[in-house]
């Protein structure tokens, strides 16, 4: 265990802000993350960095960080339809996916190409075209950061919402997920493809009989087609949540702007893509100097090279109050935006 000084993070976060670290460790293995919480008292705080893809650093952190980065998947059992597995937290969330998909795991063909890894997963209770991590969750490991001991939260422990889990509310700050367990189907999988583009991908694939390794190619275009590379122009993916809103609302909404696409959710309540809300107020393909709005997505704020956390988190706070004052409706970011 090293514990380095003044380390940039610049190619620990999507977004490529060239924000430091004043003390900064690599989290190898469980055994690694208890003995730099017994230490935790001799640094200013800390903050805990996974893949870095969902957050927006708006300064350098004077903070003891800790990259969590232990590896390992296992098959914890098996029955004739179903598979358990295992999956530490440093395992990265795509790779994951394929290594499911190579041995014809069905579940999360959904998510692939989701930036980041797998212990965060959870907190975000993350998801795309119709499926979130919730569908698949078993439970997951984490380590009580005061008494270093190992829980087990199950699906009912983890509290899941739309973007949200018990990690992101009373439990932020308290819990460092160590690994997550996933039930996934071997065979008779349940394959969703009505959402978003999946099923005209597919048509364009020629594929008429869909495997989840099609569904998971079919995704992956649709994204690449949509979504910048983070390796070549820095982003975390979408920076906003899509609102979710009263029927009372939406039918006031719908009403006004028939033409807008939208999702029911259940017999109250709607969702409302923020994409063409922020398309609608003329910020797509905007860019602010090396802040930006990318050009094919609304939903995706980019940094172009140099922009500042505090120069993108000014673009998105310009976005949520243009939202707000056309269509009356609040946008809320999807990123956790980091201030020291």
């Amino acid at each position: 265990m090293q514990i380095l000084e003044n380390q940039s993070l610049k190619n620990h976060n999507t977004f490529g802000i060239d924000a430091k670290a004043r003390y900064f460790v690599e989290i190898d293995s469980v055994s690694t993350l208890r003995s730099v919480l017994q230490l935790a008292h001799d640094y200013p705080k800390m903050f805990v960095l996974s893949g870095g893809s969902n957050m927006l650093l708006t300064g350098d952190l004077n903070a003891l960080v800790l990259f969590i980065n232990n590896k390992g998947i296992e098959i914890v059992s098996e029955t004739d339809a179903h598979v358990f597995i295992r999956v530490m937290a440093g395992e990265n969330w795509h790779e994951m996916v394929q290594w499911t998909l190579e041995r014809d795991f069905g579940g999360l063909e959904n998510m692939s190409l989701i930036p980041g890894n797998t212990g965060t997963a959870p907190i975000q209770n993350i998801g795309a075209y119709g499926v979130e991590l919730k569908d698949c969750f078993v439970e997951c490991e984490a380590m009580n950061v005061a008494s270093q001991e190992i829980r087990s939260f199950n699906k009912e422990d983890c509290q899941f919402g739309y973007r949200d889990s018990y990690f992101k509310n009373e439990g932020k700050g308290t819990y460092i997920i160590t690994s997550v367990t996933f039930q996934l189907t071997k065979k008779n999988h349940l394959l969703n493809t009505s959402y978003g583009a999946i099923e005209s991908e597919l048509n364009a694939m020629k594929v008429t009989l869909p495997s989840i390794q099609d569904v998971s190619r079919a995704v992956i275009a649709i994204r690449q087609s949509k979504l910048p590379d983070p390796k070549v122009l820095g982003n975390s993916g979408s920076f906003f949540k899509n609102p979710v809103v009263t029927k009372e609302a939406f039918e006031t909404f719908n009403n006004t702007y028939p033409e807008a696409p939208f999702y029911k959710v259940s017999d109250e309540t709607y969702k409302i893509p923020a994409g063409w809300l922020i398309e609608q107020c003329g910020f797509k393909g905007k860019r602010y100097g090396d802040a930006g709005v990318h050009t094919k997505q609304a939903l995706v704020l980019v940094n172009y090279g140099n922009a500042s956390g505090e120069e993108l988190l000014a673009l998105a706070t310009r976005i949520m109050e243009a939202v707000a004052a056309k269509f009356g409706i609040a946008i809320a970011p999807e990123v956790n935006v980091i201030r020291n």
